[in-house]
């Protein structure tokens, strides 16, 4: 007899219960009908590309967490992400497509990373991208976190703050400084404040070179409080004469009037010095978006503008915008923070069970609930009625369709909610209507 190997998964691979399967498919239902809304049209990329097509924009860190093979003489790599290949089919397809091209893909992604807390090696990114030809209106800029506050508000996690920044206002600022060069290691201190402290990101601005007075200029610019409006007064008091910040500065002051006409409450978004994004990939607005009661969880959709998506395909220039939501990581997240819980085990809203009747009326109920638009199963094993009604609401199924041989005489059935216990019996043809009107 051959040896029973032990079923398990690899780490880092996620694998759900039918119950928690059901609330993760909700709220990937809830994203895409949100993202199409917009006008947004799907797209699906394959799983595997060449290795030199996908490989062309990679490196460092990211090149190390491919998932890279050879089938004969083929070279072939798994997509890491879902924008390099939005890159490629854009240069590939750009003669057949309508610009501005908006895009969501819903798919996943494959990294080779170490497998911790909210980190995975499989794992769903939820993307959204508006792709234009030679130029994209600033309007954009406003509609992408229009999409992530409609989101967001039909998810209902609590209350979200959408985070936004220019990557303009931050280069021309350090610039004005004379620190464009140190830009990267100054944003990776900076970034640390909430953990470290003010005196220690002073501390370590200092080991890096910056002179007092600069790391204490940048920890004013960091630190700036106040609403959007008073971020904007300030940014403008500032008086820099640097043509990138007061570009930045210009865009920001337009996003937000636009993001307000878009009826985005002012409560639910903000300007954040501090966000800065892909240091060689974003070029102007960026975001992040968190949840105001569970900061703790980090950024739950982040993403921005850059000058150009093809570059490493075609000479054409195609400037974007897009965002990210990693639906894998939110979903672990907030299941384990207990901000969500799978309840229900089924899909179903009516169970029927046949007690002494014959198959074809209990095919018949059940087909008619279903062409009501009533998702329905069928208990056939001959079992008993507590049985029933134990399968059932195991599963949380909120009805049970009861027929016996005197429901099948008279072209009844007894509808039963599981939730109040109340059983009645009505005509076939009035079936559905009882059952939605319970659910009113």
């Amino acid at each position: 007899m051959a040896q029973k190997v032990k079923p398990r998964t690899m780490p880092g691979f996620m694998e759900l219960l039918p119950s928690e399967q059901i609330l993760f498919n909700k709220m990937y239902d809830t994203i895409r009908e949100v993202y199409e809304s917009f006008g947004f049209l799907p797209l699906d990329t394959p799983v595997l590309e060449l290795a030199d097509v996908l490989l062309a924009k990679a490196g460092g860190e990211t090149e190390k967490q491919i998932y890279r093979f050879t089938k004969g003489d083929t070279d072939m790599a798994m997509r890491f992400d879902l924008t390099v290949p939005l890159a490629r089919y854009v240069a590939q397809h750009s003669g057949e497509l309508t610009f501005p091209f908006k895009r969501y893909q819903m798919s996943k992604v494959y990294r080779g990373e170490r497998p911790q807390k909210g980190r995975f090696r499989e794992f769903y990114q939820c993307d959204i991208d508006i792709i234009g030809s030679d130029e994209l209106p600033l309007i954009y800029d406003a509609e992408i976190p229009a999409v992530i506050y409609n989101v967001f508000k039909r998810l209902d996690f609590g209350k979200f703050t959408v985070r936004l920044n220019n990557r303009k206002v931050l280069n021309g600022f350090f610039d004005s400084l004379g620190l464009g060069e140190n830009v990267t290691d100054i944003l990776r201190i900076i970034d640390k404040i909430d953990k470290i402290g003010s005196e220690k990101v002073l501390a370590e601005l200092g080991e890096l070179g910056v002179t007092s007075e600069a790391a204490e200029k940048i920890l004013s610019f960091i630190t700036a409080e106040g609403s959007t409006d008073d971020k904007l007064a300030y940014l403008k008091g500032l008086d820099i004469d640097n043509p990138a910040f007061k570009e930045g500065v210009s865009e920001l002051e337009q996003t937000a009037e636009n993001m307000r006409m878009f009826g985005i409450e002012e409560d639910y978004f903000t300007i954040d010095l501090t966000i800065a994004r892909g240091l060689d990939y974003y070029t102007g607005t960026v975001y992040e978006t968190v949840l105001d009661d569970y900061r703790s969880l980090g950024s739950i959709c982040s993403g921005g503008r850059y000058d150009d998506l093809t570059g490493y395909y075609t000479n054409r220039k195609m400037p974007g915008i897009g965002i990210s939501i990693g639906l894998t990581r939110l979903f672990s997240q907030l299941k384990e923070a207990g901000i969500i819980k799978a309840e229900c085990g089924s899909i179903a809203r009516v169970l029927v069970a046949p007690m002494d009747c014959n198959m074809s009326y209990t095919l018949k109920v059940a087909s008619m609930l279903r062409n009501a638009g009533i998702p329905t199963e069928v208990y056939y094993a001959d079992k008993g009625f507590k049985h029933k009604m134990k399968f059932a609401d195991k599963l949380g199924i909120p009805y049970v369709a009861v027929i016996g041989s005197s429901e099948e005489e008279s072209g009844s059935v007894s509808v039963k909610n599981m939730a109040t216990g109340e059983q009645v019996t009505v005509p076939l043809e009035n079936m559905a209507e009882e059952i939605k009107k319970g659910d009113k």
